[in-house]
């Protein structure tokens, strides 16, 4: 190994925060210079529209960041384990540190990185980060991995999660800094086209921001288990951007709502229990991969599922003109906002892959590319969940009725006026800014007539049922 005194490249990934980061903690604690990196490599390019939109804010966010703390962000773009070895070779480099990922792709990467480094003399060490528990610390006590949610829950819910690191307030930085890209040039939000502009006022990047909106949150997590599934409702944690990218580590948000019920505050368990879920998801990704790109559960391979995104049913649904208006509302609120409440996005993959019988893996791309708060395993795992083909997931035959569920969680129509403008004498701002914000090809106008149901929901129940029936006899 190099020289212990030589600079680290803290290669930074979904993790653009100073607290409770263990890479960064052990970077600017070993005295040596620190080189914090951003690659934009391969797997950046692939994401979606507004994943990769809202990384660009993330990073612009992150790297006034660090030159608060008289250091600065390299960034790079291309194969990520050429542009290491150039800097390495740039910096005189001995170590290069990053926090753990979990995806297949991901995983392969690194993998390969960690090995080539490795056999150069370079120090390649990965940390924990982005989840509560490592996916291989949790196991059944056969050793097995969790294939259902409740007993996972059981599991880790009395263990012991670190303390989050306290944030890095300096690092020392090198003798010569290495060259740099300019953020501006990769145009990370190019695909969001005139979207950007309507999305952007509900986008608040940065760690501060997160545990602002962790604050917020609370002082109302008393309400979380009543109010959660309510879409009229700021009921939520609105915490999901700011994990997926990292602005806000998850042992801190564990901690903060443990800090809470030890006050006396009621109703934390709810949300723990949510936060588990994530990590299940996690779990799942790293020890069955194929959630990520086909049916976790083998049996449902050959269920006639629609698997063309351009049939006219689906094209509906994908411009939030199906005429059910919880599911074009839901829809909307994505296009306008880049979130979509959890209740709503429940309903509006079950009416895709049952209502419209369409394959859930358009539903997940589909949410992969307008998603702010997009994340590889929660997407999957959510989809495949609803869809019946996944882990822990609800029966096939039991479809979410559109209009019951609207009238249970929407019981004044708040969040259907909030975002459906057909039709109302003076239609909401949000509900026009869905005009605004979609492709201006798809020629949609507010004053439009709403349209009548593409299906009807009792036709299109009995035709997922039917299917669902049909395949059981075979």
């Amino acid at each position: 190994m190099k020289d212990e005194h030589t600079p680290i490249i803290m290669w930074f990934r979904r993790d653009l925060r100073l607290s409770d980061h263990p890479a960064l903690t052990a970077a600017a604690e070993s005295g040596r210079p620190v080189v914090p990196v951003f690659l934009h490599d391969d797997l950046v390019e692939q994401l979606g529209a507004a994943p990769k939109w809202r990384l660009g804010l993330g990073l612009e966010a992150f790297s006034r960041s660090l030159d608060g703390l008289g250091s600065r962000l390299i960034l790079r773009r291309g194969d990520a384990l050429a542009q290491l070895q150039a800097l390495i070779q740039e910096t005189g480099a001995g170590a290069v540190y990053w926090s753990r990922s979990y995806d297949p792709a991901s995983i392969a990467r690194d993998k390969k990185i960690k090995s080539v480094l490795t056999e150069q003399g370079v120090m390649a060490k990965s940390f924990a980060g982005h989840l509560l528990f490592e996916p291989w610390t949790v196991a059944t006590k056969t050793g097995q991995p969790f294939r259902v949610y409740t007993p996972m829950w059981r599991a880790v819910q009395g263990r012991d999660v670190p303390a989050p690191d306290a944030s890095v307030t300096g690092l020392l930085a090198p003798a010569k800094w290495p060259s740099t890209e300019e953020l501006h040039k990769w145009q990370l939000g190019r695909a969001m086209n005139r979207g950007a502009s309507i999305v952007r006022p509900y986008v608040h990047p940065g760690e501060q921001a997160a545990h602002e909106h962790l604050n917020v949150f609370l002082d109302r997590v008393a309400l979380y288990s009543k109010h959660r599934d309510r879409m009229d409702m700021d009921g939520t944690s609105n915490l999901s951007e700011y994990l997926s990218l990292g602005e806000i580590g998850p042992r801190t948000v564990w901690h903060r709502v443990q800090q809470a019920a030890l006050m006396g505050v009621s109703g934390t368990d709810a949300f723990l229990r949510q936060l588990v879920w994530r990590e299940f998801a996690y779990h799942l990704m790293y020890h069955t991969p194929q959630l990520v790109t086909g049916n976790w559960k083998p049996e449902w391979d050959s269920f006639p599922w629609n698997t063309d995104p351009n049939h006219p049913e689906v094209v509906a649904w994908t411009q939030a003109r199906t005429g059910v208006p919880v599911v074009d509302a839901g829809l909307r609120q994505m296009y306008v906002t880049g979130r979509m409440h959890n209740r709503t996005r429940m309903i509006v993959a079950s009416y895709l892959t049952k209502h419209l019988m369409a394959h859930w893996k358009i539903g997940m791309q589909w949410f992969d590319d307008c998603l702010i708060d997009w994340d590889p395993a929660c997407n999957a795992m959510g989809w495949q969940w609803v869809a019946g083909s996944g882990p822990d997931a609800a029966p096939f035959f039991r479809i979410f009725n559109p209009q019951t569920q609207a009238e249970k969680f929407d019981p004044d129509g708040t969040y259907l006026k909030r975002w459906i403008a057909e039709g109302e004498k003076s239609p909401s701002d949000t509900a026009i800014s869905y005009f605004e914000a979609v492709p201006k090809s798809w020629g949609l106008r507010p004053d439009a007539d709403y349209p009548a149901p593409i299906v009807a929901l009792a036709e299109g129940r009995t035709r997922a049922l039917s299917a669902y029936e049909s395949r059981k006899s075979h």
